[in-house]
């Protein structure tokens, strides 16, 4: 089994052509500095390790970094983490979180779940699955299933998101595994979405030998 920790995985969905985030790996808290500075505050920091598969959990999320003093109290503490390897500094942005997720199933073959995103998601439980691949229709349908649809749709005077153009990204990803036969779990959490843009800020993927 290969397993691609969040810095492979980004790395495969970026050639692939899906929309991944702006990033810098570094453990140089000067060239991360640089970087921030280059795309501007407020940031985003996680710690990068092969061996932390859950970062929260660990403390390893620092958002909405405003400037250089916050910036370097934070990477020295994250970097401070036991096992903690790298930083990743990518620009801090808001919108919709959602899960989206590829499994292979011993009866189905590979199922496509779309849902709620972000640290709550297996508490909210707001999911709708299918077999892959699916269409672009289909995805919309699912869409419907979910609470997070109305958060889609622009609720609380929001603008509403593209979600013709979601659902184009998600029927691509959903036909992934007829490039990759092996892929075994793909986990992408969250996709922050708004009206602007949709922007992948992590994921992990598995593949069998």
């Amino acid at each position: 089994m290969q397993v691609l920790a969040e810095k492979e995985a980004e790395e495969l969905l970026e050639q692939e052509g899906f929309p991944v985030s702006a990033r810098c790996i570094t453990p140089s808290i000067h060239m991360g500095l640089a970087f921030a500075k280059k795309v501007g505050f407020p940031v985003a920091l996680k710690v990068v390790s092969s061996s932390i598969i859950h970062k929260s959990e660990v403390k390893g999320v620092r958002l909405d970094i405003r400037n250089e003093e916050e910036f370097r109290k934070h990477f020295e503490s994250l970097m401070k983490i036991r096992r903690a390897e790298e930083v990743m500094i990518e620009p801090f942005t808001q919108g919709i979180p959602l899960l989206l997720g590829l499994k292979r199933d011993a009866t189905f073959g590979h199922t496509l779940v779309v849902g709620w995103g972000d640290i709550y998601t297996e508490i909210l439980k707001d999911i709708a699955l299918r077999i892959c691949p699916v269409d672009n229709k289909e995805v919309l349908s699912m869409f419907e299933e979910l609470k997070v649809n109305a958060l889609l749709e622009g609720a609380r005077g929001k603008n509403p998101v593209d979600k013709k153009k979601l659902a184009a990204m998600i029927a691509k990803l959903s036909r992934l595994p007829e490039k990759y036969p092996n892929l075994r779990e793909l986990d992408i959490n969250p996709l922050l979405i708004s009206d602007k843009e949709l922007r992948i800020i992590d994921a992990r993927i598995v593949f069998e030998n």
